[in-house]
C-alpha cells in the first residue's frame, strides 16, 4: 500500500511516552507485529520507531525523570507547514504552549501544545520524516479522536489553529461529533464528552488502532498485561474496544 498522502492539519504521526519501553516494545511487538529501531542516543534521545511491515506507523520514548509523575500517553500529531507560525496561532485562539517547536536533526520540527479546551496536541512540521508510512491496515492507526469537554470551543480552535475543513456527522443532544473532512475522506473526530468525561479527567486524543479481528487482539493484548476499559462493542464503524496496556497507556482497537 503507497505511503497516505498527509494534508496541513491532518493527523500525520502518533507516539507513546512510557515509563517502560522494554515493556512497551515487547507489549505492541507482540499484539501488532511490530518491529523497531533505535535512533542515535546523542542526537535522538533514543526514540524508538515502529514499523510493521517495513513501513513506519509509530515512535516510542522513555520518559525521563522530569516526566516521572506524567501518565503514559499516546499522542497525537498533525502536520503543520510552519511550526512557529502554529505555535502563534495556538496562544491567539485560546490555546497553550507546552513544548515550543523544537528541532529533530535532519528529521523536522515538533511542538506540543494545548487546545482550547485544556486537550495536548502534537504538531510536526516534516523534513526527512514525513510521518508515518502505513494507516488503516492492521497494526497502523486508524483514527483519531477528540474527546473534549468544551465541544464549540475545541471545534473552532482546529478549524482557526491547523484550518481544518469540517463536516458536522451528528449535533443530537446526545451525541454531538465533528471530523476534519467527510465520508470516507474524514481523518479525525471530535466527540463532545462534556456529559461523561469525570471532573478529574482532561480534555484527551485517543488513538484507534485497526486489528483484523477486535476479539482475538484484546484476548492477546490482555494475555500480555493490558485491562479491557471498556468493550467490545459493535459500532457503525466496526467492533472496538479501549483499553489500556501494561504501564497504563490507552489505545483504542477497531476492527
Amino acid at each position: 500500500m503507497p505511503s497516505p498522502e498527509i494534508s496541513p492539519g491532518a493527523p500525520c504521526w502518533i507516539d507513546l511516552m512510557t515509563s517502560d519501553i522494554a515493556t512497551a516494545r515487547q507489549f505492541y511487538g507482540e499484539l501488532f507485529g511490530w518491529e523497531y529501531e533505535t535512533g542515535d542516543a546523542e542526537k535522538y534521545g533514543g526514540y524508538t520507531t515502529a514499523r510493521k511491515n517495513g513501513k513506519t506507523v509509530a515512535g516510542l520514548m522513555q520518559k525521563d525523570a522530569d516526566q516521572a509523575g506524567m501518565p503514559d500517553v499516546w499522542s497525537t500529531y498533525l502536520r503543520s507547514d510552519d511550526a512557529e507560525a502554529t505555535a502563534s496561532a495556538v496562544a491567539a485562539n485560546g490555546g497553550q504552549v507546552y513544548m515550543p517547536p523544537m528541532d529533530v536533526p535532519e528529521q523536522g520540527r515538533m511542538a506540543i501544545f494545548g487546545d482550547a479546551a485544556g486537550a495536548a496536541i502534537g504538531a510536526w512540521q516534516p523534513r526527512e520524516m514525513k510521518g508515518y508510512e502505513l494507516v488503516a491496515e492492521p497494526g497502523a492507526a486508524a483514527w483519531h479522536e477528540l474527546h473534549t469537554k468544551d465541544y464549540d470551543a475545541a471545534v473552532k480552535f482546529y478549524q482557526d489553529v491547523f484550518g481544518w475543513d469540517t463536516d458536522v456527522m451528528s449535533d443530537t443532544p446526545d451525541f454531538r461529533y465533528t471530523t476534519l473532512g467527510a465520508g470516507d475522506s474524514a481523518r479525525a473526530g471530535i466527540l463532545d464528552a462534556s456529559g461523561y468525561l469525570p471532573a478529574d479527567v482532561p480534555s484527551k486524543w485517543q488513538v484507534y488502532f485497526n486489528v483484523e479481528d477486535a476479539d482475538a487482539s484484546i484476548e492477546k493484548a490482555v494475555s500480555l498485561g493490558a485491562t479491557v476499559i471498556d468493550g467490545p462493542e459493535d459500532s457503525p464503524f466496526g467492533r472496538l474496544a479501549s483499553l489500556a496496556d501494561p504501564t497504563g497507556a490507552m489505545f483504542k482497537v477497531i476492527a
